[in-house]
């Protein structure tokens, strides 16, 4: 049996930029999601996490729902791509929840193109391959996606976060302060991105760049151009070694994101706040907004601190429990030694 891994990933700064051809700069995380299989005449997956079950043909074909839609649409454009039908039988397990902006479903897409690739025996490109996984997710569920998510989990080293022109595909890896922690706290807010506003954000994004004059789209024109600037200055404040400069880099780039481009949250606006109230360097929303996460950057040794007061200031104000995750920068995905 073989064992296949994708990570997470939290966004540091350049939200809604990818699909504008624009700079990111995100790390994936140790949480993920785990894909255990052997070789078999069909696809057949089973999840917990989304609980579900998918069975199709190796070229894509037959009727699937839920995370099965992913799963089909990926095994479609691989088909396209040149996979020989091979198919595989197995289990999927994560530690990464849905909705919670931390690109579950890329995880889940890398991971399983990895296996279909591995049974068939089609080699790609890393990049090559974030390209089939984003267009799968056009394909299965209409959402306008860029690159972001799928590149990060299968181009990401341990310890760096992932600088990635999304127009020209360059990148290089941005090393991390060894004294930088990363705390992720979920709003507990779930959205699904295919049922919010983001592909009228797009819309609207892509409308100013077209020459639109009307305030919203100036906004999102002025969101972009901004935060691309803003991934250029977190960028120099790493290589610096200066993590505490990240610190009015997120704040802007959340105010931004909550005031241009309009997709933030209280709960998200209120986890902020009481993350920076508790000692964080810096604190922003991640994802692609309308619920989900934020991250918060603080020294390692304060992490664990900075959680409980966060969790127990938002149960305080909402009646919410919120479980933060103390992460790591992780590598990308892989295939791991047998189970």
């Amino acid at each position: 049996m073989a064992r296949f891994h994708a990570p997470g990933r939290v966004n540091l700064i350049g939200e809604h930029t990818d699909y504008a051809g624009g700079l990111v700069l995100p790390v994936a995380i140790d949480r993920g999601l785990t894909l255990d299989c052997v070789p078999a005449a069909r696809i057949r997956l089973r999840s917990s996490a989304p609980p579900g079950l998918v069975d199709i043909a190796p070229d894509g074909t037959g009727e699937a729902q839920g995370f099965g839609r992913y799963v089909e649409a990926l095994a479609a454009e691989l088909h396209e791509l040149g996979r020989r039908p091979a198919g595989i039988e197995g289990e999927i397990g994560a530690d990464l929840p849905a909705g919670a902006g931390l690109a579950s479903s890329a995880a889940l897409l890398v991971a399983v193109a990895l296996a279909l690739c591995d049974a068939a025996g089609l080699v790609l490109a890393p990049l090559d391959l974030a390209q089939a996984c984003r267009r799968a997710e056009q394909r299965a569920v209409g959402l306008p996606c860029g690159i972001m998510d799928q590149a990060v989990a299968l181009l990401a080293e341990p310890g760096h976060a992932l600088l990635l022109d999304c127009g020209s595909l360059r990148h290089r890896q941005v090393p991390l302060p060894a004294a930088l922690g990363l705390i992720v706290v979920d709003s507990g807010v779930r959205r699904r991105l295919a049922d919010t506003g983001y592909a009228a954000r797009r819309d609207e994004l892509e409308r100013g760049l077209r020459g639109a004059r009307d305030a919203t789209a100036l906004r999102r024109v002025r969101h972009l151009r901004s935060e691309n600037a803003r991934v250029e200055q977190a960028v120099a404040a790493l290589d610096a070694g200066d993590a505490r400069a990240l610190g009015p880099i997120l704040a802007a780039g959340h105010a931004s994101l909550r005031d241009d481009f309009e997709v933030s949250t209280p709960e998200l606006d209120m986890l902020v706040a009481l993350a920076l109230d508790a000692g964080a360097w810096a604190a922003r929303m991640t994802g692609g907004g309308f619920g989900g996460s934020i991250v918060a950057l603080a020294p390692v040794e304060a992490c664990a601190a900075i959680a409980a007061a966060v969790a127990a200031g938002y149960r305080t104000a909402t009646g919410r429990a919120t479980a933060p995750v103390i992460a790591r920068a992780a590598g990308g995905a892989r295939r791991l030694d047998r189970a």
